[in-house]
């Protein structure tokens, strides 16, 4: 509750002024609830900064400010209230007093799947930012930040300064394009730092610290099946070392400074095993170098004996997370097409797996059983995810959808073509968000 008494929104008042107070208040909001609308944000920015403005002036009245956060609360429970709508608004209202202003202070949406936010042609935004610059900037704070809620707080606010400056700066030039055009290329690493951060750190929201880590290893493992566990394992704990510090800081520069560091390991431990690799690493700018990286497809699966599967002895010992680590490593470097979505669900069965088993009476038995119904399921699982995304990959999308529609039609050939069209849409949709490198993790989940 510390962060929420008065004493903290007071001094930020006061030292930010009333319109940087604004500012800030419009994209925490946005950040917090990313499913709102401009309007329940605009309501809600209103009411903070009007409570700000009269609670923490000279003189105020010290029971001020609970009063007026009383009624900010009441306001939000009350019916048809113009605020941000949150599933969990109603346990909050079931709540009294400060309990139920802490608890609705807490609230906040699930990051967006995907970014939303699509820049608009130069003559597109100097036309708004010229009709009314005041709602133009609240109006990008809102859809910027709501977008990318998940980039740490200090990158997003960059990245906002710059471009709102960038706007004002060319729409009044005597050479709008060529303006753009400079400021664009200056404004390059930033922007590119605002969409990895927020893929890794939505990637980290949702995953923590150790799967995020098995997550990354086999995102490296499928771009350079040829590197040993050894090698990529580190690289990946460095990752999440990264994200874990950087993606809730509030210092400047963590997430440029971490990331290119974390970038120069990657790049003097794989350039010189791998062409691709080596090519991204060639470039002095390290978030450039990142980015490339990341956006490497997957390599061809390379001929590889089978798979060798820990014992259960292993898997129940003190390193036996490890072990399975090792395990769904060696396979994805065989099934290099394989998306994350479906890894993450390998890896919370196996997961499940140790935990049911390693504490039960007869571990060996319980893990021989589950073992079984594996080498069945597995194989078609791992095939079937490898063949959709390999296709994807390799053929452009029309082509895709041709093989998908031609595959369709001899598995079900009494099918009607409605339901085999509205088959070819639904995977092909799939593929197109849940097959590359960088796609949004639980919408996929939840596809899969």
């Amino acid at each position: 509750g510390e962060a929420y008494v008065r004493d903290k929104v007071c001094q930020e008042f006061k030292t930010l002024g009333k319109e940087d107070f604004r500012t800030l208040t419009i994209i925490s909001s946005s950040r917090k609830f990313s499913n709102a609308t401009f309007e329940e944000i605009s309501h809600l920015v209103r009411e903070i900064v009007s409570l700000a403005e009269t609670c923490c002036a000279e003189g105020a009245d010290p029971s001020c400010y609970d009063d007026r956060s009383s009624a900010l609360s009441a306001k939000s429970c009350s019916e048809g209230s113009p605020f941000p709508a949150h599933p969990g608004t109603a346990g909050c209202c079931a709540q009294e007093g400060l309990e139920q202003k802490l608890c609705l202070a807490a609230l906040r949406h699930p990051p967006q799947q995907l970014p939303r936010y699509l820049q608009p042609s130069n003559e597109e935004l100097c036309q708004d930012f010229k009709k009314d610059p005041k709602d133009f900037a609240d109006r990008f704070l809102h859809e910027y930040a709501s977008s990318y809620s998940q980039a740490p707080l200090p990158v997003l606010l960059g990245s906002i300064r710059t471009f709102l400056s960038m706007v004002s700066t060319c729409c009044i030039s005597p050479a709008p394009t060529a303006c753009f055009l400079k400021e664009k290329l200056e404004r390059k690493t930033l922007s590119l730092l605002t969409l990895m951060s927020n893929r890794v750190c939505s990637r980290f929201t949702v995953y923590g610290k150790d799967k995020v880590t098995f997550s990354y290893l086999t995102s490296l493992a499928q771009k350079t099946p040829s590197a040993s566990f050894e090698d990529l394992f580190p690289l990946a704990e460095d990752a999440a070392e990264v994200f874990s510090q950087c993606c809730e800081a509030v210092d400047e520069d963590c997430m440029q400074k971490k990331l290119s560091e974390h970038t120069a390991k990657v790049c003097s431990a794989l350039s010189a095993g791998d062409e691709r690799f080596a090519d991204c690493c060639q470039g002095k700018n390290l978030m450039q170098n990142y980015f490339c990286i990341s956006a490497l497809p997957p390599a061809p699966t390379p001929k590889l004996p089978e798979a060798q599967k820990p014992t259960n002895e292993q898997l129940c010992s003190e390193e036996g997370a490890r072990h399975a680590k090792r395990y769904l490593f060696e396979l994805t470097r065989r099934h290099t097409s394989v998306p994350d979505a479906f890894l993450g669900k390998l890896y919370d069965t196996c997961k499940k797996v140790r935990g049911e088993c390693c504490s039960a009476k007869d571990p060996p038995a319980c893990l021989d059983s589950k073992h079984q119904r594996m080498a069945e399921e597995l194989p078609p699982f791992l095939e079937k995810a490898n063949q959709l995304c390999g296709q994807y990959t390799e053929l452009n999308f029309l082509d895709f959808k041709k093989r998908l529609r031609e595959s369709l039609t001899q598995k079900m050939p009494d099918a009607s073509p409605e339901l085999l069209e509205r088959l070819v849409e639904q995977r092909a949709e799939f593929a197109s968000t849940c097959c590359p490198p960088n796609s949004p993790p639980l919408y996929c989940a939840a596809k899969v």
